[in-house]
């Protein structure tokens, strides 16, 4: 048997070694087809050639494919439908545990590697997506958050996740709001109730890079300069403090009469600051000098803010669930009320975002969040300074803490719109503006108390999220095609 093999395996080189050598009559038309007055010969034969090459190229790969996996159709077709680097895929990221902040632990058996992809993640196969029309829709979810409307077994492509890579415990109090630097995948900073900023770098080993302590009472927001050099923050101590990052020290305190709750830098000006108080008020600084510029005055308390990419435009949310649409003027840091947007609930907005396209919108999309649980999605026309309109709102369960929102990278496979949101049962859920019935699309579990906050980083493959008992987890994204 072994000399029957070993001779048919030189039939079949001397077979390929006869091929070569044969004249190839689609080689030899490519080369002889008469060209055209207008077209370059030379182009036209260059390029059947390549494209000749190109098909036999994929044959011979099929083949290979084929010869790899036992010969079978369904073998073979199991085996092109599996991602790149797929065996990677299945093996999550190492886990570090509470009491072992930023440092990597080993994990003791291939089992726990199984178990921790399974109880930390589970996914929805999402390959249909019907689109939302283009006039109001409203969702409800009335029993929780999940209402199970997930399903096991599926696999999501977009938000699937490999598990943890890495947790910090160090706080010890809760954690009220959590960002990643400017164009930045490996800065995070979180503010606590105990009025501390911790900034840390999440490369190959997670560590704590500054501690900053000031502020008295709890950090509302704060806000990255664009070179990340510098950060802002708000508190209910009723400061606005500026910190270096490089020395880690406060370089600037604005004393104010009223707690402040948001603040931002300019996007394309970082000399000015907008803060929203509880007096009323949006305040705009000057970053050097922190002398006030303009004030405008509101309905209510101006608890949360976002710009546009321009800057031009100031989208804010009071005490009473409104949102407006505030004009600014780059240069003299002037403020304009544009537009006002009402809604039925009373209940103050803990989440606005902006994001400068959306495939749903088919443009610039805002989104909000309120703490009675409600999530509204709107398309945004800046060319009428920022005017709103409803596309599409979530019922979500009413929730006792101020539990903020965020968008989903728009790196994913489907074309639903997508938003990602703590809870009070200590998940974190993903869900899907374009499905009424099923909206809930995944589930991250690994905090053991209210989620308060959640981020991307730049490169969108990691999603950090805090808990009222000051755990930051930072979560590892699927590696996609996309």
């Amino acid at each position: 048997m072994e000399e029957k093999t070993g001779s048919s395996e030189v039939e079949i080189v001397e077979k390929d070694e006869a091929k070569k050598q044969s004249k190839d009559p689609e080689f030899i038309s490519c080369m002889m087809q008469p060209a055209t007055a207008e077209s370059d010969p030379q182009y036209i034969g260059i390029r059947r050639i390549l494209l000749h090459r190109k098909a036999e190229s994929g044959v011979i790969s099929r083949r290979y494919d084929w010869r790899c996996n036992g010969k079978g159709y369904v073998a073979y077709r199991n085996f092109i439908s599996k991602p790149r680097k797929w065996e990677n895929l299945r093996t999550p990221s190492l886990l570090s545990s509470p009491g072992n902040s930023g440092r990597w632990l080993p994990s003791p058996s291939p089992l726990s590697h199984q178990f921790e992809a399974e109880s930390f993640t589970s996914s929805r196969d999402l390959r249909s997506v019907n689109q939302v029309s283009s006039h109001r829709a409203s969702f409800s979810s009335s029993l929780s958050d999940g209402d199970n409307s997930y399903r096991r077994g599926g696999v999501e492509h977009a938000y699937s996740f490999v598990g943890m890579h890495c947790i910090f415990d160090q706080c010890k109090s809760s954690v009220t709001v959590l960002k990643f630097g400017h164009m930045s995948s490996d800065l995070l900073a979180y503010g606590a109730s105990d009025g501390s900023l911790t900034v840390c770098s999440l490369l190959e080993e997670p560590s704590v890079l500054k501690q900053l302590t000031g502020h008295s009472k709890d950090v509302t927001d704060f806000d990255f300069s664009s070179n990340n050099q510098y950060i802002a923050s708000s508190s209910l101590d009723k400061t606005i403090r500026v910190w270096e990052l490089s020395r880690g020290v406060c370089i600037r305190v604005i004393y104010g009469i009223s707690p402040q709750f948001c603040i931002r830098f300019h996007p394309v000006n970082n000399n000015f600051l907008s803060a929203g108080n509880a007096n009323k008020e949006l305040t705009v600084f000057n970053f050097s000098t922190g002398r006030i510029i303009k004030k405008l005055l509101f309905e209510d308390e101006v608890t949360s803010m976002d710009h546009d990419h321009t800057g031009q435009i100031i989208f804010c949310g009071d005490g009473q669930g409104t949102v407006y649409s505030v004009s600014m003027d780059s240069h003299t840091g002037s403020l304009s009320r544009s537009h006002r947007h009402r809604t039925n609930h009373k209940s103050p907005v803990t989440t606005v975002k902006y994001r400068s396209f959306s495939l749903l919108a088919s443009g610039p999309v805002l989104l909000t969040c309120t703490q009675d649980g409600n999530l509204c999605f709107f398309s945004v026309a800046l060319q009428i300074k920022g005017y709103l309109t409803l596309r599409c709102s979530l019922k979500l369960a009413p929730r006792i803490h101020r539990i903020q929102a965020s968008f989903c990278p728009l790196l994913s496979l489907e074309k639903g719109e997508y938003i990602v949101a703590g809870s009070e049962d200590s998940n974190v859920y993903f869900y899907d503006l374009t499905k009424p019935k099923h909206t809930c699309v995944n589930k991250l579990q690994g905090h053991r108390f209210p989620v308060m906050c959640v981020a991307w980083n730049h490169g969108e493959n990691l999603l950090a999220s805090s808990d009222f008992y000051g755990v930051v987890i930072v979560w590892k994204r699927a590696k996609t095609s996309s």
